[in-house]
């Protein structure tokens, strides 16, 4: 896909069973965390890292998942985790939490563990930085299946 001014842009998903490393031309740096860092086992474990939003051009296009992104709600990409997982974000700037529920997947930068929504950045007020140190909690895990149609 290519911007009007004729910059290329990046599909933001991947497929749905795709696992890492991403190996994309864009040469962006990969998670490099092991995968029982990414998936926690228990909803006990927790993740720390730092999290990022995707919001705008994206609004309205499918997920991995199936579904359409909706930038206004509570909704997250992660590496790993099963689609309808729900994951309390803590930022630890400022102790704000959210809930989210895991709907896509997609590459992540080095060091990032989740990418928020718009919404869910805006609570944690991370819109303007971009990034926020965060602790993930899973609350419940969703169950593995298949993308929707």
């Amino acid at each position: 896909m290519v911007a009007a001014i004729g910059v290329p842009l990046l599909t933001r998903t991947v497929q749905a069973d795709a696992l890492l490393p991403w190996t994309g031309k864009a040469g962006a740096p990969v998670v490099t965390a092991p995968a029982a860092l990414l998936a926690p086992q228990s909803t006990a474990d927790l993740l720390h890292g730092m999290a990022s939003w995707y919001g705008g051009i994206f609004n309205g296009r499918r997920t991995a998942s199936g579904e359409r992104y909706n930038m206004y709600a509570m909704t997250a990409c992660h590496p790993t985790l099963p689609f309808g997982t729900v994951v309390r974000v803590k930022n630890l700037a400022n102790n704000r939490t959210v809930d989210v529920r895991i709907t896509d997947r997609g590459y992540l930068y080095e060091g990032r563990i989740i990418d928020l929504s718009y919404a869910a950045a805006q609570r944690l007020a991370i819109l303007k930085p971009g990034l926020a140190p965060v602790e993930l909690t899973v609350l419940t895990r969703g169950k593995a299946r298949e993308p929707q149609k």
